[in-house]
């Protein structure tokens, strides 16, 4: 009995390069045009089904989503002129769609008809609208929220790098750096909420040894294992040109546990994103977290789902930024699994 052996990636990459047929083309691009088509049934939906009962609307959100259907819309015509257009917008197609049939899903659910009745499940024109209703309130949350978020980020990187470096360089430090690592490593940060609260002099202070406990543990351990890992051969040929101890950490040991250093903040940072919130909903006095607890107090939930939504916002610039310095850094690294 034969079987017919799996195909290589580089047999694969063969495959994709040749020339798709007419009904391919045809295909992609009407994938590529479909966010344009469900955005044209959403303000369908929107503008000619009625409202549920008393509920009302303004001009916001179909604004705000015709802002993107014209930038999608733009696109798709570059996509017949430019292949690089065509392709990405091929590629992302998908998943707007998903994202316009979400939110005439839930517009429906509530605006439509009250099955998610308010005040718990406000529809999109009614978040959009607290998001510029308080628009000031929610730019200084969100300052306060990315001060706090890096000082701990800061904090504990730094503290896991040194951590990870020492522990991974030096078996004598490895020894009694381990059990610690191993007792404290695997406690979530915010477990430790109450004694801080008590024994930190500001609830500032408090929250930012949470987020650095937090960012610590996954810095620390992806460092070390980068440390400890790295060739000996680079070692033995940097020897032989003379590099002294130091030189051999900071030129050797730390660029080739690059990779896992940047896996171990990418952790840091969403343990991080989690603590931040917990802190400020337990204590602080101010944040995005703080604002939801806040509105949520006062039954404002629609001003609750804004700051969800500016938190996702936030939070997927934060994690775009750090992804764009990891490539800088790790830009050697291209063509090469990352």
């Amino acid at each position: 009995m034969s079987t017919t052996p799996p195909l290589t990636s580089d047999q694969l990459a063969e495959l994709e390069k040749r020339p798709k047929t007419e009904w391919q083309r045809t295909l992609d691009y009407m994938i590529s045009g479909a966010p344009v088509a469900v955005a044209v049934i959403l303000f369908l939906q929107y503008y000619f089904l009625p409202n549920y009962k008393f509920n009302t609307t303004t001009a916001v959100y179909p604004l705000f989503v015709g802002f993107f259907v014209l930038l999608l819309l733009g696109r798709f015509i570059g996509s017949f002129f430019s292949k690089k257009v065509h392709e990405s917008l091929r590629a992302q197609a998908p998943f707007y769609s998903a994202v316009f049939i979400l939110l005439i899903i839930f517009d429906y659910l509530t605006l439509k008809t009250g099955k998610l009745p308010l005040p718990y499940f406000p529809w999109p024109d009614k978040i959009l609208n607290a998001i510029i209703e308080d628009r000031v309130l929610l730019l200084d949350c969100i300052r306060n929220s990315l001060i706090l978020l890096f000082t701990g980020y800061f904090f504990g990187g730094i503290v896991g790098l040194i951590t990870g470096v020492t522990a991974g360089w030096s078996k004598k430090v490895h020894y009694w750096v381990m059990p610690i690592i191993k007792i404290l490593g695997p406690i979530p940060s915010t477990t430790w909420l109450p004694i801080v609260l008590i024994i930190a002099s500001s609830l500032f202070k408090g929250s930012v040894f949470l987020i650095a406990l937090g960012v610590w543990y996954p810095v620390t351990i992806a460092t070390l294992t980068g440390v400890a890992n790295v060739r000996k051969s680079y070692f033995e040929v940097a020897r032989t040109l003379g590099a002294r101890q130091r030189r051999l950490v900071f030129k050797v040991a730390l660029p080739a546990a690059m990779p896992n250093i940047f896996q171990g903040l990418t952790q840091g940072m969403s343990v991080a994103c989690t603590t931040l919130m917990v802190a400020e909903m337990m204590g602080v006095e101010s944040g995005l977290g703080w604002y939801i607890n806040w509105q949520k107090g006062w039954a404002e939930f629609g001003k609750m789902y804004a700051a969800v939504i500016v938190i996702c916002l936030t939070f997927t610039v934060v994690n775009i930024v750090l992804t764009q310095v990891k490539k800088r850094v790790l830009r050697w690294q291209e063509g090469t699994i990352q």
